[in-house]
């Protein structure tokens, strides 16, 4: 092999830290984002909330209106196409460092855009934006977050109960360990030789007293309402609930007692309603297990369904879509949730003194370090805004697609791809995705997810395309509007899609039923 010289040349993609930032920010959803922005503000002195109202940024919704040129287009398709490995080399690198301090060598590089000096775009940006109250102010006003926390959860319902009982220092102890063994739904996973073996460890004798102690405690809990909690399963949770009302007057006590045996009977005969086969199972005729199954539908499966903490499944809408105009004139108009949007500002302060100041010597390292923390701070704030400028965008370019359906719902929906959306701001199609992910619209419908409205199109009979959104709100119709004795197969329905229009098969029908959580025609027929 003969060595020698050459030269080549050759381009590579460099992200800067401003990038990857405004990319992970754009990911972020608005938990997720008001964490980031609670992290920076413990991470950098110069930056500070403000409930001021101050001048929006300059770099906002009027520059990121400018379409992209070609060139651009092209930076961005290859800068999206590598993020992900500069986030993981990024993270490998900065969990790498454990140093404490920053300085200008070792850190990262935030000079751009955002000039040295202080100037009026330092101010806190989002105007229309309302500061969020302390709830100290007397207002009776509570947000929705707020009514989560004071929710009572199902451990406190139960030891609130626990407190009325006459019991020994063990059997109370036991019932308490209990009642903070249950998950979410009330059923007790645990069995109770592997709860004292879990406290014991190997001493015998101490875990048959904990067994013991701890049945004592599971006979008391299961008394306690609401009734079918702390039970081991979905039998006992059934049972536990028709033996409370065995002395009900409202309830045949024949009915309950052809429950009860159905319930010891193996559950997927329940799931099922093999009626045929729980007849001769529970000595009953076939009007008395008709009549123990509907009753079994009338029980909670789940005893601590609404003890659950709501605050998980509370969704604060990014963008508010509001019909404005006269009735009969189909305009929306789309703006941002101010009670979303971070109100920051570079602190004034802080980085007047800092410009006032003159470094050398030993000084000028911690002279750049604390430079480079105020242009970050900056860079923080610009991130931020064109995060929600682009959320605005992408969200006004949706409505304007999606007119009909906030018209007349989500019958109207029609096929939207992102690459439409994409194309038609001078975007990178992955820049959609990222957007239209874990961002949440208020619509006179109710509160959707932006990808909710893009789907794929089913041919029709005119040659063009019905939306899979409104394909699957048609079969919600036809189910909603079916005899609860004869209900609609898929092959029906996909008859009666092919009637309005729609070429849709029947496997395309059952997946979206299961997609809808619809059960098969012979679950959803009435006994």
């Amino acid at each position: 092999m003969k060595q020698g010289l050459s030269l080549r040349t050759s381009q590579h993609l460099a992200l800067t830290p401003q990038l990857q930032q405004s990319i992970r920010l754009l990911q972020l959803s608005t938990m997720e984002l008001s964490s980031e922005v609670d992290q920076m503000l413990d991470e950098n002195p110069f930056l500070e909330r403000t409930a001021d109202e101050a001048e929006r940024e300059s770099f906002g919704l009027a520059q990121s209106d400018t379409p992209v040129t070609a060139n651009d287009r092209e930076l961005e398709t290859a800068t999206y196409s590598g993020a992900d490995d500069a986030y993981q080399s990024r993270a490998t690198s900065e969990n790498s460092s454990e140093e404490s301090s920053v300085t200008a060598d070792d850190g990262p590089s935030w000079e751009g855009d955002g000039s040295v000096s202080l100037s009026p775009d330092d101010g806190e940006w989002g105007g229309e934006a309302r500061a969020k109250g302390n709830n100290l102010s007397g207002d009776d006003e509570m947000d929705a977050t707020e009514l989560a926390r004071n929710q009572e959860s199902l451990q406190s319902f139960l030891h609130r109960q626990a407190l009325s009982l006459r019991l020994s220092a063990e059997d109370n102890a036991a019932l308490r360990f209990l009642i903070e063994s249950l998950n979410d739904d009330g059923y007790l996973e645990d069995d109770l030789a592997d709860l004292a073996r879990g406290l014991a460890g190997d001493d015998l004798e101490q875990i048959d007293d904990l067994v013991h102690h701890f049945t004592v405690g599971l006979r008391l809990l299961q008394n306690l309402e609401p009734t079918g909690v702390g039970a081991r399963g979905l039998a006992e949770c059934l049972s536990l609930q028709l033996k409370a009302l065995k002395n009900n007057p409202d309830f045949e006590a024949d009915t309950v007692r052809v429950a009860l045996r159905i319930c010891a009977q193996p559950m997927d005969l329940l799931a099922r309603r093999d009626i045929k086969h729980l007849v001769p199972l529970c000595g009953a005729s076939d009007a008395q297990v008709r009549a123990a199954i509907t009753l079994i539908g009338r029980l909670e499966p789940k005893p601590g369904r609404r003890f659950v903490d709501v605050e998980r499944n509370i969704v604060v809408p990014d963008v508010l879509v509001v019909p404005v105009g006269q009735a009969g004139q189909a305009k929306f108009q789309v703006r941002l949730n101010p009670e979303v949007m971070p109100r920051l500002r570079v602190h004034d302060i802080y980085a007047n003194a800092l410009k006032g100041h003159k470094a050398g010597g030993s000084d000028a390292s911690n002279f750049a370090a604390l430079q480079q923390r105020l242009q970050e701070a900056r860079w923080f704030i610009k991130n931020i805004q064109q995060r929600f400028d682009t959320i605005l965008r992408v969200s006004t370019a949706i409505v304007e697609r999606q007119k009909s359906f906030f018209v007349h719902g989500e019958l109207a929906m029609r096929p939207l791809v992102l690459r439409e959306i994409a194309d038609e701001l001078g975007l990178h199609e992955s820049t959609i995705s990222r957007v239209t992910t874990a961002k949440y619209m208020a619509t006179p419908f109710g509160t959707f997810e932006l990808k909710y409205f893009f789907g794929s199109g089913l041919g029709t009979e005119s040659g063009g395309n019905a939306s899979s959104t409104a394909v699957r709100a048609l079969i919600k119709q036809f189910v909603s509007a079916e005899s609860p004795a004869k209900p609609l197969s898929d092959n029906q329905i996909a008859e009666m899609l092919k009637e309005q229009g729609i070429e849709c098969a029947r496997r395309t029908v059952a997946k979206y039923r299961e997609g809808l959580r619809i059960a098969p025609a012979s679950l959803r027929k009435s006994l």
